[in-house]
């Protein structure tokens, strides 16, 4: 067994290359293969989201504080907030982060394929981000 204690791992940047705004990750857990699953903390400051993405295995996302938004291709925007749980399948491409005005905090975790969980793609543009969700 393994115990890992909160602030024993180091928070990272969520990289510019993935994301637009501040974005902190916070890892929980990323055991050695055969584990295919890895889970981690992501905060979204207001107005920070993610690039458009996929999951080759399906992605979970556990909001745990504030309130944001989510995105799938071809669909409207979503409001998510503390307690949501989302379920974005395999292949599916989507973003979420922070509303422009809220922090939104979730546990993201995916399982990897043949070493890959996340495929980054093209950012969010603000026209596509701030319509938000429809009333």
């Amino acid at each position: 067994m393994q115990l890992k204690r909160p602030g024993s791992q180091p928070s990272m940047v969520g990289p510019a290359d993935w994301f637009t705004g501040t974005v902190r990750i916070d890892p929980l857990n990323a055991p050695a293969p055969p584990s295919r699953v890895s889970c981690a903390a992501v905060t979204f400051e207001p107005g920070a989201r993610s690039n458009w993405h996929t999951h080759p295995l399906g992605q979970t996302l556990l909001v745990t504080a504030g309130c944001g938004w989510t995105q799938c291709e071809g669909e409207d925007i979503v409001e998510i907030r503390a307690g949501d749980v989302i379920w974005c399948p395999p292949g599916h491409k989507h973003w979420h982060g922070a509303s422009p005005t809220t922090a939104m905090t979730h546990i993201a975790i995916q399982e990897a394929l043949d070493g890959v969980n996340v495929v980054w793609l093209e950012p969010v543009t603000d026209e596509q981000y701030l319509p938000g969700p429809k009333a």
